[in-house]
């Protein structure tokens, strides 16, 4: 069993403590910036950032849906960690400044995959599809800060 990661990045023209506290706001932000791969979002305990229990179904591909029960942590400053209780999946999420009024974020799944041909075939293609739903997702969070 092979561990499988996802990566994804993206400039936001907002001060990194902007986009991080949207980020960490699992009440009011994260549910609007959620691309129509998500469902059933429901925050079970806290809503702001370390101590936040959320709910969430993520359908990866029309065959693929994966039951989330995530526990936010916030490791370090700029830095929120979501792990499953479900599986093994943890996705970071890191904000860093990238100049003036601008920042970067980036974010990072793994879990351990699945063995023999299905788990080529996880390696091969599910970074390459949670990569584009993080993008959109990222992308919708730069409208939602920009504004």
């Amino acid at each position: 069993m092979a561990q499988v990661e996802a990566t994804t990045e993206r400039i936001i023209a907002a001060d990194a403590e902007a986009v991080f506290d949207a980020l960490a706001d699992y009440k009011d932000v994260r549910g609007k910036v959620l691309t129509g791969h998500f469902s059933e979002y429901k925050v079970r305990e806290g809503g702001d950032g370390e101590g936040t229990l959320v709910h969430w179904k993520l359908q990866a591909t029309s065959k693929r849906v994966r039951d989330c029960l995530l526990e936010v942590s916030e490791p370090t400053d700029g830095q929120l960690v979501e792990k499953d209780r479900n599986s093994s999946m943890v996705t970071t999420w890191t904000v860093t400044p990238a100049g003036e009024g601008r920042s970067k974020a980036v974010v990072t799944t793994v879990w351990d995959g699945a063995g023999g041909i299905g788990g080529f075939f996880e390696r091969t293609f599910a970074p390459k599809g949670l990569g584009r739903i993080y993008d959109e997702l990222l992308q919708n969070l730069a409208t939602e800060v920009e504004k």
